[in-house]
């Protein structure tokens, strides 16, 4: 079994998810008391957070990217980046390594084609849901259908993110709210909704959706554990 690199702290709540997922799958692929082998660098998180405010991402990438190679040096054979958002410098990071970026848009592509299915809906931060680097993998990459919700939506769903789920606070006026945009996106027509992000799994789960949910912290795990296995 190979060693996962992870890159995590984005946020730390999530972090946790990942690390239980990874040693779940583990398990459950091998049995007995078999779990993953992890190597993992943890950023401070709010210093990310300002050059995000500052519109600093080639500063995010340098970061990530020589954490990436840290953990590379360290023994780590493959990367993975423990959030959808900073996906935005996936390059970055993947080019600081010789080692496989096991991207997580590409991962939950896959299991919503096994599905047969083609039109999504995408909730995330306001960077997923409206920029190139996550929606047009799925559309020119995969041929999804990506379908978001209202910019009044949007800024809801980025602010709970950041100020309630990264915090560690799960209220239930936001969990009405998803469900509402989510029901909003299954009137557009779309056959399943994407958890763009990785503290929405806190949220809401397949209970509040009437089409399929697919959870990327689940999806991102579950492929990257499967990965070590196999190799």
């Amino acid at each position: 079994m190979k060693t996962i690199g992870l890159l995590g702290g984005m946020s730390w709540e999530s972090t946790i998810e990942y690390y239980r997922l990874l040693n779940e799958t583990v398990k459950a692929e091998l049995g007995g008391l078999h779990s993953a082998k992890i190597l993992m660098y943890s950023v401070d998180f709010e210093e990310l957070v300002e050059l995000k405010h500052q519109d600093d991402w080639i500063k995010i990438g340098q970061i990530l990217a020589a954490a990436a190679a840290q953990l590379e040096g360290a023994g780590a054979d493959c990367l993975l980046i423990a959030t959808n958002t900073m996906h935005k410098v996936a390059e970055a990071i993947a080019l600081s390594t010789t080692i496989p970026l096991i991207h997580i848009a590409d991962a939950t592509a896959d299991a919503i084609k096994q599905k047969g299915i083609q039109r999504v809906g995408l909730l995330g931060t306001r960077f997923t849901m409206e920029e190139s680097f996550y929606k047009d993998r799925l559309i020119y990459q995969h041929g999804l259908a990506v379908q978001v919700p209202t910019h009044e939506e949007r800024d809801f769903i980025h602010d709970v993110i950041y100020d309630e789920l990264c915090l560690g606070n799960v209220s239930e006026r936001s969990r009405d709210r998803f469900r509402e945009s989510i029901a909003s996106l299954v009137d557009s027509g779309v056959e399943a909704v994407i958890l763009g992000c990785t503290e929405i799994g806190l949220l809401i789960n397949a209970k509040d959706s009437s089409v399929p949910v697919f959870d990327t912290t689940t999806i991102h795990a579950q492929a990257a554990a499967r990965w070590a296995i196999a190799q």
